[in-house]
């Protein structure tokens, strides 16, 4: 039997694709932050999926101690698919005891520890990584300021200052397309395959809980006229199980087709660059 890992399962796209799977017959690893909602969702999906085995790792994903210890753990099951999915608005001055911005740490640095640490351990069987971007489109216009990773400077970040934060979130997942090139190149050859996918925009999940003044007012009048999380959780859920896209790697998805995203993230010196400032702050070798 497969076994998947979905991280920000607790919810939203993370507990539909974490739903998915089960249903796919794979036995799910719940990753989230708090366990008492971690284990409702999985009584939900128990009840969707009887029988399937479900575990809960209660994991703060913007403290890379605890997902180092996740790797870890995760490592000697050997997850045959991992779906990176948690991600936050956090607002500029949330900041870990490390110093990182929540933002940076959760959306960005957690799957680039997570999953560069279970593709370093050999497998015998293909495995998939699939991590969940934004809008290729919505994101031409916020390229990673490389200078500038943990956003302590605010440079570039726009006006209105509430809406500053999404900004922030908004270079994160660019960051993600980003290291999906990178870890990609770096499997090339092996069973390994990861690929990125933006879920649409979607109502129903917990991405903007953090949202103050003219965000909030903005998230709401999108999300009124957005669709749900199922709709959402469609297209990583097809890369982490479908038979058309075995052995692909190295691609960026929006409703299960391959598309190009902005030259900023496809361009092999700003990637390399990413990945080893990435590497220096989660203090693994480049």
């Amino acid at each position: 039997m497969e076994l998947a890992v979905v991280t920000g399962a607790n919810s939203g796209i993370g507990e539909q694709i974490a739903t998915g799977l089960a249903r796919h017959g794979a036995s799910v690893v719940l990753v989230a932050r708090n366990r008492d909602r971690l284990e409702a969702t999985r009584r939900r999906i128990a009840a969707i999926a009887p029988g399937v085995d479900l575990t809960v790792e209660p994991v703060d994903l913007a403290e890379l101690d605890e997902v180092r210890g996740l790797a870890e753990r995760l490592a000697g099951r050997d997850p045959s698919i991992v779906v990176s999915n948690a991600a936050v608005i956090a607002p500029l001055d949330d900041r870990t005891p490390a110093g990182l911005h929540r933002s940076l740490a959760t959306n960005h640095l957690a799957p680039y520890l997570l999953l560069r640490t279970l593709a370093e351990r050999p497998s015998p069987r293909p495995r998939r990584f699939v991590v969940v971007g934004g809008s290729p489109r919505g994101l031409r216009r916020v390229p990673v300021d490389l200078d500038d990773l943990n956003a302590e400077t605010g440079r570039g970040l726009g006006w209105p200052p509430s809406f500053r934060p999404f900004a922030a979130y908004a270079r994160t997942k660019n960051m993600n397309a980003m290291f999906v090139y990178g870890l990609a190149g770096r499997l090339r050859g092996t069973s390994t395959t990861v690929n990125g996918a933006h879920p649409g925009i979607i109502s129903g999940g917990r991405l903007n809980r953090h949202d103050r003044g003219a965000l909030r007012v903005f998230g709401s009048v999108l999300g009124a006229f957005s669709p749900g999380t199922e709709t959402g959780a469609d297209t990583p859920l097809w890369l982490a199980t479908a038979a058309e896209v075995d052995g692909v790697s190295g691609r960026f998805y929006v409703k299960r087709r391959a598309v190009q995203t902005a030259g900023h993230t496809t361009d092999p010196e700003r990637v390399e660059r990413l990945w080893r400032e990435s590497a220096r702050l989660v203090g693994l070798p480049e």
